[in-house]
């Protein structure tokens, strides 16, 4: 009873407990993006080790059971006994939280962890782990389990006590950490290829020379070996800004990269100027992307601007009674990479997507304005300079043709009769509930605006393609019907304008065909939300609505499925005589069969945009939107089914 309510009723959670207890509060999610946190937490570790010198190499493993390896050849985990815990180094790392050597200062100039939690809560959620080191000449082995005692998982428990024995290669140095998600906390959830093989990527474009690998036994290439990716770069972060640039016009060859060192604070920057018109900034500290930006950006871009006008000032560039540039203009069709690397981190929120630390912006600005002054003055070839001015001349023009295309907008926003798709609001006036359905199409539009709940959705058909707006300026947006439409439905404003705050809807699904119209119409508008809305996927607003692929009719009723597998299931149960049909559009649908399979709450399938890897988002976007039509076709060849078609011709053969 609550009356009794004493000491006696205080529960202390003690070594790992509280991570299997709440999870979230350690990894955020007990889904896919929480089971990679625990492999990331690991790869951190052996990041560390080679971004302050002690190492080169990192290789992942992937095994037909989801458990996963990290091997490096960094010093190795410690094994001597500490001197007051009376147990190896080893122990404390896997099974107490905040242990580690990243609080002095003394072993690492800088590190990703920030609290020291990351081996011991990657221990605590799996079901067993396995840690091998190699170091002075030794090879050690210690294992680690979570059973269940009396109803309740003890985590971290030793399986095996640390063992040694005399190593092959007397100079082989580094750990390898191997570990099985425990699936009472992860479920059935699977590690990815993909996910992982994109942050490696980035990771080895930050660490110049890393050599890092992905390879997965579940998967087999046509020769019978198990799927594998490697990357090294040499050049690093100028690697980086050119991967990103393909498929774009650069206005010059080579990136203009800088690094500066002040005591144990590192600033690397590597950027170059695009014929687009977006600027794109992609920044990390200790190796962890911020995706949301903070401090050490605000510091770039002030030295940017700054170093550029007093260049042009000194040069005559910008001349006497011309007014200076802003860092807009500069910053045009940018696509800059700033990676720094600091003691003491500190990220804003547990996500760690942004710096706060206030003395990284003055640092980071002071290093840079002068460093590229200094590159612009003795390195600058004259055809970069030439470049980065004219460009700027023209932003600055074009601002004051967006300026006024703003303000047309803006009237345009007042009058209601600018909503070309005729949007059919809803009556809820809680924009956490409420949903808008862009769709594509008046027929498809009207079966929606029939078959949906009015009190909290609502439509917004298209008319034909909007605007693909990775080819055009902030002026061409505003003129666009389609656009103008949408951003007026939302009501948020956007570009700079945008506020996430003034949204009229918290769910904004996509819904097209699923065919190469459709999926050109997701493209363009995904694009421009990417381009000028971003915090509508970073908040998580935006969904692709699913809408079935066929319809099944048999004795026992009407059933759909959305996909090829779906499909074999329900003609394995189907009964004799059953008809099939395949849609073609959402324009075939009634408004019943519309709600019951892609716009009721409680039946729909609906997939989350998110933003895994900005940088890979970015360079994807470029690629299918773009003007270059070679990488797009070199994307298509690798990871396009050419098959399909001939798939779903092969199962609708198969209707008995």
């Amino acid at each position: 009873m609550a009356d009794s309510y004493g000491a006696k009723d205080l529960e202390v959670l003690e070594g790992l407990e509280p991570v299997r207890e709440r999870p979230g509060m350690y990894i955020g999610t007990t889904g896919s993006k929480g089971m990679h946190h625990i492999l990331w937490e690991i790869v951190d570790n052996s990041i560390d080790e080679i971004s302050n010198g002690f190492g080169d190499s990192i290789d992942i493993e992937i095994f037909e059971d989801n458990s996963i390896s990290v091997q490096d050849n960094g010093r190795g985990i410690p094994v001597d006994i500490h001197p007051k815990y009376k147990v190896p180094g080893v122990y404390l790392v896997f099974t107490k939280l905040h242990a580690g050597g990243k609080f002095n200062n003394k072993n690492y100039s800088f590190s990703g962890g920030l609290h020291g939690v990351g081996a011991s809560v990657t221990n605590a959620l799996s079901a067993w782990t396995k840690v091998q080191i190699w170091r002075d000449g030794k090879e050690y082995e210690v294992e680690f389990y979570s059973p269940e005692v009396n109803g309740k998982v003890k985590s971290g428990i030793i399986k095996r006590e640390l063992t040694s024995k005399p190593c092959a290669d007397k100079k082989k140095k580094g750990t390898k950490v191997t570990f099985l998600p425990d699936e009472r906390v992860f479920k059935s959830e699977k590690f990815d290829f993909e996910v992982i093989r994109k942050r490696i990527k980035d990771l080895a474009f930050l660490n110049a020379g890393l050599k890092i690998s992905i390879t997965d036994h579940r998967q087999l290439t046509e020769t019978g070996k198990p799927k594998s990716k490697s990357y090294c770069y040499k050049g690093g972060l100028t690697d980086f800004v050119q991967y990103l640039n393909e498929g774009k016009t650069v206005l010059y060859p080579n990136p203009i990269t800088i690094e500066k060192k002040q005591d144990n604070f590192y600033v690397s920057v590597s950027m170059q100027l695009t014929d687009t018109y977006s600027e794109n900034i992609f920044s990390y500290v200790n190796n962890i992307p911020t995706t949301e930006g903070g401090t050490h950006e605000v510091g770039f871009k002030s030295a940017l601007t700054k170093a550029l006008n007093d260049f042009g000032r000194q040069k005559n560039i910008i001349k006497e009674k011309q007014e200076n540039y802003i860092g807009e203009d500069f910053r045009e069709g940018l696509t800059a990479v700033l990676s720094i690397k600091m003691q003491n981190v500190q990220f804003e929120g547990q996500t760690k997507t942004k710096l706060g630390n206030p003395e990284a912006r003055t640092i980071v600005e002071n290093l840079l304005t002068d460093a590229i002054k200094d590159y612009l003055n003795n390195k600058a070839k004259k055809d970069v300079i030439d470049a980065i001015f004219a460009k700027a001349a023209l932003a600055m023009k074009a601002r004051t043709k967006s300026a006024e295309a703003k303000n047309i907008a803006r009237a345009i926003k007042s009058n209601t009769s600018s909503l070309v798709g005729k949007l059919a609001g809803c009556s809820g006036k809680k924009p956490e509930l409420n949903e808008l359905f862009i769709v594509e199409g008046d027929s498809a539009g009207g079966s929606a605006k029939m078959g949906r709940d009015p009190k909290i959705q609502a439509i917004l058909p298209l008319k034909g393609k909007p605007l693909n707006v990775e080819k055009c300026r902030v002026a061409d947006i505003v003129k666009n019907d389609e656009l103008i439409s949408l951003i007026n439905a939302l009501g948020a404003g956007f570009d700079k304008d945008f506020n996430v705050k003034n949204l009229k809807f918290h769910k904004i699904i996509i819904l097209a065909d699923a065919d190469e119209d459709g999926g050109h119409i997701r493209s363009i508008l995904l694009t421009f939300f990417f381009r000028y809305m971003k915090e509508l996927i970073t908040n998580g607003y935006l969904y692709v609505g699913m809408p079935p692929l066929y319809r099944i009719t048999d004795k026992n009723g009407v059933r759909y499925a959305y996909d090829n597998v779906e499909l074999q299931k329900l003609l394995e149960t189907a009964s004799k005589g059953y008809s099939l049909n395949r849609y073609k559009g959402l324009g075939e649908m009634n408004p019943s069969q519309l709600w019951e399979t892609t716009m009721d709450p409680k039946r729909r399938a609906l997939m989350r945009v998110t933003i895994e890897d900005a940088a890979e988002a970015d360079h994807l976007i470029s690629t299918l939107m773009g003007e270059d039509v070679g990488p797009r076709k070199e994307y298509i060849y690798e990871y396009a089914n050419f098959n399909k078609q001939d798939e779903f011709k092969d199962i609708i053969n198969k209707k008995g």
